[in-house]
């Protein structure tokens, strides 16, 4: 590809990730509950997420998606209950900060899964690689090498831009640090969650 049309493609989907939705508020809201390490699992799931509907869009599946959209319904819906099953454990944690153990280390591939099940069922994400990529990329012209191009554009970029979100998280939280604001920030947490939950089920 081009290099002003990757340019062009970079900026786009900077915009577009940078901007606030139910994936970055439930990314930030697990920052803030469990600490910046333990939010990487479900940040690399939402990374892994779009580098599926890109894949997904550049083999030109789109219409076979909306020909099987009860099961992009399902993998919704299925994220949406994880976020609540993360609401509640950040709303009921113990007013301290996390320490490791087991099943902490153990729930790195739940959060990892949970991240790809948000990002395949966020209607934000979707209506990018549907409906805006193509405006920006000539999907019907997409070669092998241009498709690891676009790739390894949207890897650093979505990475970085959520890291960013997380580390911040997890500075604020570090400078609360007493029983009262951890109650706080983990009921806030819990609440920013089951309502990331909620926007993502009540979109079509």
């Amino acid at each position: 590809m081009e290099f002003t049309s990757l340019a062009l493609f970079a900026g786009v989907y900077f915009l577009a990730v940078a901007s606030p939705g139910p994936g970055i508020a439930a990314l930030v809201a697990r920052s803030l509950s469990t600490g910046f390490r333990r939010s990487l699992p479900f940040l690399a799931g939402i990374v892994a997420g779009d580098i599926v509907w890109f894949t997904l869009s550049a083999l030109g599946l789109s219409v076979l998606m909306q020909s099987f959209h009860g099961v992009f319904v399902a993998i919704k819906y299925a994220g949406c209950a994880y976020l609540i099953y993360l609401a509640f454990k950040a709303w009921t944690a113990p007013a301290e900060a996390p320490k490791p153990s087991a099943a902490a280390r153990g729930e790195g591939i739940r959060l990892f899964l949970g991240g790809i099940a948000l990002t395949l069922g966020n209607p934000k994400v979707m209506v990018f690689f549907l409906s805006i990529l193509p405006l920006v990329i000539d999907l019907n012209a997409l070669t092998p090498l241009a498709f690891l191009e676009v790739a390894a554009l949207i890897t650093p970029i979505i990475s970085l831009t959520l890291l960013a979100y997380a580390y911040a998280a997890d500075r604020a939280r570090r400078l609360v640090a007493s029983p009262r604001a951890m109650r706080w920030i983990n009921r806030t947490t819990g609440g920013v969650m089951a309502g990331a939950a909620a926007a993502i089920a009540t979109r079509s």
